[in-house]
């Protein structure tokens, strides 16, 4: 389940004074400093072995021949449980989020199975993208992502925090341009 303020777990974060850069936080927002990078180095030799993040984008998802991958950005998806490292990607056709760790799961049997964290959202059923801040710490800021059925998505963690709004940006003023 989505978390809907993400604001409320990240101010437990304690960061030292000096470190308010944007990607000391994004680092900072695992549970332990050494699993998190353990997690994106995995997610660098994923993408080194796969040839590339073009080439994994599309063996995570399932990707029309025509879609072509805009941007993807590491980042955190804010959830109940807490905040799931993986990486955002913005196509032209859609946004999709996969976590960097699998997540353990049971089936109705009761078999257990572990799974990413896949969200994958039509950029034609994306309503709205707003840029968020914490209003206490500013440099903590977040991506809020609406659907037409008023789900909402937050982001947040971005190394290229400006970057990614953009592109997420232009993805959706595109498709819902095309869509009129």
């Amino acid at each position: 389940m989505l978390c809907p303020r993400p604001w409320l777990w990240e101010s437990r974060l304690k960061l030292p004074a000096c470190c308010s850069d944007a990607s000391v936080s994004a680092v900072m927002l695992g549970p332990k400093l050494s699993d998190t990078v353990k997690g994106k180095l995995t997610l660098g030799a994923k993408i080194l072995q796969a040839g590339g993040v073009e080439k994994v984008f599309r063996q995570w998802f399932s990707v029309d021949k025509n879609e072509k991958l805009l941007r993807a950005s590491q980042c955190y998806l804010s959830t109940t449980a807490g905040p799931i490292a993986g990486l955002l990607l913005v196509s032209t056709a859609r946004v999709a989020f996969r976590s960097d760790r699998t997540l353990a799961v049971s089936s109705p049997r009761g078999d257990k199975a572990r799974v990413p964290y896949k969200v994958t959202i039509p950029l034609r059923k994306v309503k709205a993208v707003r840029p968020s801040e914490n209003k206490h710490r500013p440099e903590q800021k977040y991506v809020q992502l609406v659907t037409n059925d008023g789900f909402e998505f937050w982001f947040l963690g971005f190394v290229s925090y400006n970057r990614s709004l953009h592109y997420l940006e232009q993805a959706v003023a595109y498709a819902q341009q095309q869509a009129q």
